[in-house]
């Protein structure tokens, strides 16, 4: 059965001309979404997917109205044929049921392998000129200010004495987790007084 899926990004847009197209190809049940592309969550294709059955057609008016990039895309299209599901774009050369839409899935597969494997490349690449330079990425060490205004603080209260380790992180609203850290910046030896 073929099924279609129809996708605007505001209300503001219509499905019509989506709906239209999907009827006239033939598509028993539409089901229609208000999600901008770049949504993870988007409920009604994801119920759209978990109804989808083997020897079923998944029917789009274009490509850039189901995947969120040609990653996801990919993703998607992988499971649809692990089972058995069919893909067609009406607007794209993608028909996923003929040897040539599979041939030309796969060549789209690959694409999103060499940019993976580029934007990987020129990640290391940066990386390494930026340490041949004396740069080295991550987050800075140390404290901040406010943070080493908060361990000055918590040091004081420690090496007095008079409250717990929990009571202290409670005051300066903190986790024991952090207090111990800032402790630790400080030089403090933890568990013993002084």
């Amino acid at each position: 059965m073929k099924i279609g899926y129809a996708r605007v990004s505001t209300r503001d847009q219509s499905y019509n001309m989506q709906v239209d197209a999907l009827e006239k190809a033939g598509c028993k049940k539409i089901y229609k979404e208000v999600a901008s592309g770049a949504k993870t969550a988007r409920p009604v294709l994801e119920d759209l997917l978990a109804h989808l059955r083997e020897e079923d057609i998944l029917v789009v008016w274009k490509l850039d109205r189901l995947g969120r990039s040609l990653k996801h895309l990919v993703s998607l299209t992988q499971d649809l044929m692990e089972n058995k599901v069919g893909l067609i774009s009406l607007n794209d050369p993608l028909d996923t049921t003929t040897a040539q839409g599979r041939l030309v899935f796969n060549i789209f597969a690959s694409l999103a392998e060499f940019e993976r494997d580029l934007i990987r490349e020129r990640t290391q690449a940066g990386l390494q000129a930026a340490r041949a330079r004396g740069r080295f990425g991550g987050r800075p060490r140390g404290l901040s200010k406010q943070a080493e205004a908060t361990a000055m603080a918590a040091e004081t209260l420690y090496k007095e004495g008079n409250l717990s380790v929990q009571a202290i992180a409670e005051r300066l609203s903190i986790s024991k987790p952090t207090l111990y850290r800032y402790l630790r910046s400080r030089g403090v030896l933890i568990g013993r007084k002084v």
